[in-house]
């Protein structure tokens, strides 16, 4: 792989924030609304709480951890969406680029606009609603790694259903985090789930992780153990993404699909 290559893909997509407020806006609009809304919803909860307990750090600390997932996971898919859209897709691989550089490029991507949603969510917990991030002890840094590594494979594993489907095959991939966030235990407890979910969340990192985090809320501890079992898997899914979007690409290549990428669908 080559830097400059890899630059070339995230310089790209600063271009194209930069030349539009439409593309900048989401960046961090969406966080705010849930931020917000899930701010005033703990207060609330707060104040009908007759046990003293503080509903800010489990309630909006999980949804502040959840929407960062999202938000690196949209990094990914945006990126590359703006390539379809844009019908460029074909012309970037008219390149020496290798299909290793441009994945590389499209998670540096993520990292950068996931970082500035991440900065608003931070921000703004903390100085409205009074999120202390000090209540998840260093733990809060693996945490958020964990989701970041979790993030990025379901990006990368959403490119490449689009690579195989077309552009249009992007409604598939809107609603991949809602169909993932029951079985995340994000606001409730894994003993929660019935039997046969809990199979399902033991396979997804995020369950660990909010797992831990009502572990430290509730003044405990998250289990280390538990959080590399959810790093291991996430690495794990971040190598199956990529072996399975480098063989879409392939596919692509050879039976002429990527030639004839078009707006609609490909078949």
């Amino acid at each position: 792989m080559q830097l400059n290559r890899i630059f070339a893909i995230v310089l790209r997509q600063y271009y194209l924030i930069r030349g539009s407020v439409a593309r900048l806006i989401p960046l961090f609009v969406w966080v705010v609304i849930d931020i917000v809304l899930w701010g005033f919803i703990t207060k609330y909860l707060n104040s009908l709480t007759l046990s003293g307990g503080n509903f800010v750090p489990v309630f909006l600390g999980a949804i502040l951890l959840w929407d960062f997932l999202v938000r690196v996971m949209q990094g990914t898919t945006m990126a590359f969406m703006e390539d379809t859209w844009s019908r460029n897709f074909l012309n970037l691989f008219a390149t020496p680029l290798k299909i290793s550089e441009y994945v590389s490029g499209l998670v540096l991507s993520s990292i950068a606009t996931s970082a500035i949603g991440l900065v608003v969510m931070l921000v703004l917990a903390s100085t409205v609603f009074g999120l202390s991030f000090f209540a998840y002890g260093i733990m809060f840094v693996p945490f958020l790694l964990v989701l970041f590594l979790f993030g990025i494979a379901l990006g990368i594993f959403g490119c490449a259903i689009m690579l195989r489907l077309g552009p249009a095959a992007e409604w598939f991939i809107w609603p991949i985090p809602a169909l993932i966030s029951p079985f995340a235990c994000v606001f409730y407890p894994l003993a929660t789930l019935p039997q046969w979910m809990q199979y399902v969340s033991y396979l997804l990192p995020p369950s660990y992780v909010f797992e831990g985090m009502r572990a430290i809320v509730a003044g405990g501890t998250a289990s280390e153990s538990a959080l590399l079992m959810s790093a291991g898997l996430a690495l794990l899914y971040i190598l199956l993404a990529c072996w399975c979007f480098t063989r879409v690409y392939r596919y692509a290549v050879k039976s002429g699909l990527i030639a004839r990428y078009s707006a609609e669908s490909v078949s």
